[in-house]
């Protein structure tokens, strides 16, 4: 088992004060200041003789958005199906759970592992549970059309959602994640788009979940597996989303709890995301 490298950068950086739970979401959520000169100091001491392959790092403390630990964080990459964090984020903020979705035809074109059926009817819900637990690129694109009518008009919408929650290293081409010269973000503007993400209660129960299961209108079910690997053993990790691309290779969000305390890992470019995180732990 690894030193906890996060216990490290947690000792004496407590804040003195607790904010309590937050009630409402809105730009203080996503205040993000530069990464504390201690961290920086701290962490290369508690990772000698480990390192990490992931090339942009961010870690932040889900209760304060304090940053403890940055590392690239604001060098602009392909992000994969993080990308998948805003187009939750949308959805759920215009549409209720509820709602019934109908599957495009060109969903057959869509590499996916969840294999959706093209006509069959799921509600918004349970499409946001295939896309965040087994990350269906199939259930993106099938809300992405439900709520624009075209991939190409919700992509529109993201960039704007971006815009106003402050993500100015970021850009969307879809709602999936896919590689596109257009589609990029930042370690940085990830934390923020995740912190923003995980305090409405919709996505941050669906982004716990170590397995699930969704059914259609017309009675087809079918079973999720979690892709967050660590989300399915014995570790703090109590929440996430994977992403891989050629593009991006292995992208990993993941929430720790340590010490009753929660904080956000952002790992973007890595060779081996999950020894990246357990180097961490």
């Amino acid at each position: 088992m690894f030193p906890s490298v996060l216990a490290v950068l947690l000792f004496g950086m407590m804040p003195v004060g607790n904010s309590g739970p937050v009630s409402t979401l809105d730009a203080a959520l996503l205040q993000v200041s530069s990464p504390s000169p201690l961290a920086a100091g701290v962490l290369p001491d508690a990772l000698r003789g480990k390192t990490l392959t992931a090339s942009g790092v961010t870690i932040v403390d889900l209760e304060t958005s304090e940053p403890l630990f940055a590392k690239n964080a604001d060098a602009r990459r392909p992000i994969a199906s993080l990308t998948k964090l805003m187009t939750a984020v949308l959805i759920v903020e215009h549409h209720k759970l509820s709602e019934w979705v109908t599957v495009p035809k060109v969903i057959t074109t869509i590499p996916d592992s969840v294999h959706l059926t093209p006509g069959q009817h799921f509600r918004v819900g349970e499409l946001l549970t295939a896309m965040l637990v087994s990350s269906s690129s199939e259930a993106a694109y099938s809300l992405a059309v439900f709520h624009s009518g075209s991939e190409t008009d919700f992509a529109l919408e993201m960039n704007e959602r971006a815009k106003s929650l402050g993500l100015t290293g970021t850009s969307f081409a879809n709602a999936t994640g896919f590689d596109s010269v257009n589609q990029w973000s930042t370690a940085r503007d990830v934390a923020k788009l995740a912190t923003f993400a995980l305090h409405i209660p919709e996505l941050r129960a669906r982004l716990s979940l170590s397995n699930a299961s969704v059914q259609s209108r017309e009675g087809t079910k079918i079973v999720l597996e979690q892709t967050h690997h660590l989300l399915r053993t014995d570790t703090p990790v109590i929440a996430g989303k994977t992403g891989t691309t050629d593009g991006a290779g292995e992208c990993l969000m993941s929430v720790v709890r340590e010490k009753n305390r929660d904080y956000l890992v952002v790992l973007l470019a890595s060779r081996e995301r999950y020894r990246d995180m357990r180097v961490l732990l």
